[in-house]
């Protein structure tokens, strides 16, 4: 993004200049909310070890927006419908540990050919903005939101953040000890589909801010962090939804002022802020 004013070092009159744009508030609200959700939701993704099933629904998300533009569904509709649809027969298909990763694989391998599939017939479509669609899916385009897609944008982060609040509790039951959830009659495969639904909205509503290639930056990088400085389960989980809101923060006030992608500043701060860490960890074990 192209600097709309000369940046004067003045925090005030700098953030007046930012925001005096339709696009930046729009981006500021839309990313404030997917950043919340992504950090709280991203938070368990880590502690139950399923970042792979992040990453492949990263990759459904391109599929199934490009999919829905072919029948002529809006890219959002596509969006959702394709996680949700994908990230509960992820979770039919196999448990934890290796059958649930051979169940993903064979998931996230079909996903990939029928995207290719896809954008090459979405390309070659009649249109002069098939291919921007196309990058905007996979790499981001938060400063191109318009009002509706800020406003579902935000709706959906702030109901994925409240539902998410509302399970945290037997989620982390679920988390840490299945066996003794399962003894406790805590109903453990209504909890793993809230969650996996969850984690989809999350996924389809992120690659808005970040794209489809990059979405584990803003979900998993900050829970990383947030679960090396604190053992502290709702500590971590809080650290974590503050570091995703600060790094979209920051992102995107570097982006307006300097000609790079938002998505480059959120996920190169996040990983900063890991390296960080490893690096603070390893300083004092030595």
């Amino acid at each position: 993004m192209i600097a709309a004013a000369a940046f004067s070092l003045n925090p005030a009159a700098d953030a007046q200049a930012m925001l005096a744009f339709d696009f930046m508030r729009n981006a500021f609200i839309a990313g404030s909310c997917i950043a919340l959700a992504s950090g709280l939701v991203g938070y368990f993704v880590v502690l139950r070890n399923q970042v792979f099933t992040t990453d492949a629904l990263g990759h459904v998300a391109f599929t199934g927006g490009l999919g829905g533009l072919l029948i002529g569904v809006d890219l959002l509709a596509g969006l959702f419908a394709s996680c949700v649809a994908v990230a509960l027969l992820m979770g039919s298909l196999g448990g934890r540990g290796r059958g649930r990763d051979v169940a993903i694989g064979t998931v996230f391998a079909w996903v990939l050919g029928v995207g290719v599939l896809f954008l090459s017939l979405y390309t070659s479509a009649a249109g002069t903005n098939n291919s921007v669609v196309g990058i905007s899916v996979l790499f981001g385009s938060i400063f191109g939101l318009q009002a509706t897609q800020t406003l579902v944008a935000a709706v959906a982060g702030l109901a994925a953040s409240g539902a998410l609040l509302v399970v945290a509790r037997p989620l982390l039951f679920v988390s840490l000890d299945p066996d003794v959830a399962v003894s406790r009659g805590v109903p453990v495969r209504l909890v793993a589909a809230v969650f996996m639904i969850l984690v989809a909205i999350t996924v389809a509503e992120a690659v808005q801010a970040v794209g489809a290639l990059l979405v584990l930056g803003l979900m998993v990088t900050p829970a990383a962090i947030a679960q090396s400085l604190t053992s502290r389960p709702y500590l971590a989980l809080a650290m974590s939804a503050a570091i995703a809101t600060s790094a979209v923060w920051v992102g995107l006030t570097l982006a307006f002022w300097f000609p790079y992608p938002a998505s480059f500043f959120i996920t190169s701060i996040a990983f900063l802020g890991y390296l960080a860490t490893r690096v603070a960890a390893f300083g004092s074990r030595s």
